[in-house]
């Protein structure tokens, strides 16, 4: 097992930095626990200034993921030490603890990560409208804030590739995090945009399996975030004519589109 058990890492963005760090750690990103230990200037937001410095501390064998030192552990139900139950005397109900926040805190929820990001975008001088709802779709232990801001010349958000969205939902996430004194899974779009993204990565994912199949040679696609991979991949995973695999690391990893053999 790896040895090392903290690893500092200076990038552009947040998200650069913790990709970079989980590579060279060889670990997934639920083994590990994330400081921002420097959030750097207007750069982190495509505007130029300091890179941002992140540490990763490998959390301890058998633990659970620590929570980022901005964002506070949820606090645990302690019940009072009346007489021991045994196994047959609890129920499934009592050992299980709600993933979720109650209706009256997806309310709240709701609110305070529209005022986190509209606090946020007012710093970056930026005039959007910013609207958000808790995904009542996704089953009740993994549901995420979606949050659609919009508004007048907001490509400087989105930047290259969603670079400058993603770092702007992870440091969102973060700060509402904090306010929740929970972890918040936040979904960020920018007039549209990661809809129209992956309809484009579908297509393309398509059209390279098309060439494949037409040439016999595999086709590697150009660098993509993990996001953006696994929209390649589930594109293609049922496809009887090729598979895809990932190549190369991080930020520069690819998916490479290859015939089966028949």
């Amino acid at each position: 097992m790896n040895e090392r058990t903290t690893l500092e890492i200076i990038a552009p963005t947040v998200e650069e930095a913790l990709a970079q760090g989980l590579a060279q750690l060889g670990l997934p990103a639920d083994a590990v626990s994330v400081e921002v230990l420097d959030a750097g200037t207007k750069g982190l937001f495509g505007m130029g200034g300091r890179q941002v410095r992140v540490r990763l501390t490998i959390n301890p064998p058998g633990g659970s993921p620590a929570a980022v030192q901005a964002q506070p552990e949820r606090p645990r139900q302690v019940e009072p030490a009346v007489e021991k139950k045994t196994k047959s005397q609890e129920t499934p109900r009592q050992k299980k603890e709600p993933a979720l926040p109650s209706v009256v805190d997806e309310s709240r929820l709701v609110d305070t990560t529209e005022a986190v990001i509209s606090k946020l975008l007012h710093h970056l001088g930026l005039q959007a409208q910013v609207s958000a709802h808790v995904e009542e779709s996704q089953p009740e232990d993994h549901r995420s804030v979606h949050v659609d801001i919009r508004g007048d010349d907001l490509s400087s958000l989105i930047g290259r590739h969603a670079e400058t969205l993603n770092a702007f939902q992870y440091i969102a996430a973060l700060i509402t995090g904090k306010e929740m004194q929970q972890w918040v899974q936040l979904v960020v779009d920018v007039e549209g945009y990661r809809s129209r993204r992956e309809k484009q990565l579908r297509l393309l994912a398509n059209r390279m399996a098309e060439q494949v199949i037409k040439t016999g040679r595999k086709a590697t696609l150009e660098p993509m975030n993990s996001g953006e991979r696994r929209i390649i991949h589930l594109e293609l995973r049922g496809h009887p004519a090729v598979t895809t695999l990932s190549v190369g690391d991080e930020p520069h990893r690819k998916v490479t589109v290859i015939p089966k053999e028949s």
